[in-house]
């Protein structure tokens, strides 16, 4: 697009946003393979968009064989699926090898509808703002881009056994930095580590908090939703909700639970350890490790793993959890624990990231230094063995969580849209 054109564009209405998320799609099941927060963030920002009359075209990779080029997520919202390699059995670390591939069918789609037709680039995650750089040269639009998670600051922080990012991500990430016109952060943290780490303007870098669907994720007595998933009425009910890889760190809870009935023999017969998700990542290595960990710590029977559940079931495990734990070794930002305490749970978290800002510490949940079983032992029983101080953060909790919405979230990204379109026009 020359001058003329982008002159042409200033102070038209915003309609059209292309989404990238190339490696993972709205419409997955968040809990395991490559689905998760983002998929969850994606899909409510763009549902957002759609009530404020913005249409939104989410482009993602085809997964199967079977899904349709094209599918209404919502009204407003398309999915559009780009034919990218092997449908199944691709790794999220073999994707780069069919970037061109998935620029390709992008540009192409869009070359089928009259000049302009997108106002706004934003991608998700560094491989879709890979694509993202090109889309923005080709059709003379402003890119946006949300990281989501960052190599630089995930191999600061691995947990035990986990692979380093690779190198290429690193470099992948630093060109996606330095292409876009405007960079999304989810927390005041993650802003920082984008200007200290990978050297992003600080000018081009707005925190954008994501939300909680609060019509959804809202409080409803824990003694109906026991009943309804057969967990006992008067139950300790400790709840990981997540992908099952090291990063996520659900061994930290399991070994909590152990050293916290070591202590406490006697609370072993109502002590529930419920672990809701699947394998991911490095964790789909050894699928069985977690289960295997709870006979080791002769855990096996208190530990329930549940599969990935949709979110009206996720809202029954949340309010029939005591308290629910969020031991990642990093966290951009750590939805589970804003959806948890939007329920009334108490939330237990890694003071890592994100979670700081997703939790209040003290009085919506505890955060946790380290990840040593002994301090989350002691953080988890501080709060069963003092009913009163579960009730302050339960009200607490809620109170915390409606700071979060997705309108707020979507408000604040068309801001940042905007801004992105002002850069352009100024550049």
């Amino acid at each position: 697009m020359d001058q003329q054109q982008i002159t042409q564009q200033r102070g038209k209405p915003l309609r059209r946003v292309a989404m990238i998320s190339l490696h993972t799609s709205p419409l997955d099941q968040p809990g395991t393979g490559d689905a998760g927060g983002m998929n969850v963030y994606v899909t409510e920002v763009a549902r957002q968009l759609a009530r404020r009359g913005i249409e939104v075209d989410i482009f993602t990779r085809a997964t199967s064989s079977g899904h349709a080029t094209e599918v209404e997520m919502t009204p407003g919202v398309a999915v559009r699926h780009m034919v990218a390699g092997p449908f199944e059995g691709l790794t999220k670390g073999e994707l780069p090898g069919q970037l061109c591939t998935f620029a390709r069918e992008v540009l192409r789609t869009e070359a089928s509808f009259d000049p302009g037709h997108y106002d706004v680039v934003h991608s998700h995650y560094w491989l879709s703002g890979q694509v993202g750089a090109l889309a923005r040269d080709r059709w003379g639009v402003p890119l946006v881009h949300s990281m989501h998670t960052m190599a630089k600051v995930k191999n600061e922080l691995l947990a035990e056994g986990d692979v380093p990012e690779p190198t290429a991500r690193i470099i992948g990430e630093e060109q996606v930095v330095e292409a876009a016109d405007m960079l999304i952060a989810n927390t005041v943290d993650e802003a920082k580590d984008l200007v200290n780490s990978y050297d992003a303007d600080p000018t081009r870098v707005e925190v954008v908090h994501p939300g909680v669907d609060l019509a959804l994720f809202r409080p409803t007595p824990q003694a109906e939703a026991r009943g309804r998933l057969g967990l006992p009425e008067d139950a300790d009910v400790l709840l990981f909700v997540g992908r099952i890889q090291p990063l996520k760190a659900p061994d930290v809870l399991l070994r909590a639970a152990a050293a916290l009935l070591d202590r406490q023999p006697e609370r072993r017969r109502r002590l529930v350890v419920a672990v809701v998700g699947g394998p991911s990542g490095t964790g789909l290595e050894h699928p069985e490790s977690l289960s295997q960990l709870a006979g080791e710590l002769g855990l096996a029977d208190v530990v329930r793993f549940v599969p990935p559940v949709d979110r009206a079931d996720l809202v029954d495990w949340y309010a029939a959890a005591s308290l629910v734990c969020v031991p990642s070794y990093n966290e951009s930002f750590g939805l589970v624990a804003i959806e948890a305490q939007a329920v009334g749970t108490p939330v237990v978290a890694a003071a890592v990231g994100g979670l700081p800002t997703a939790v209040a510490d003290g009085r919506s949940g505890l955060l946790v230094d380290g990840h040593a079983p002994a301090d989350w032992a002691d953080a988890i029983g501080r709060i069963l063995q003092d009913p009163p101080l579960r009730a302050r953060m339960s009200a607490a909790a809620v109170e915390h969580a409606a700071r979060f919405s997705w309108s707020r979230t979507a408000q604040a990204t068309l801001s940042v849209y905007e801004q992105a379109r002002e850069l352009m026009h100024r550049d």
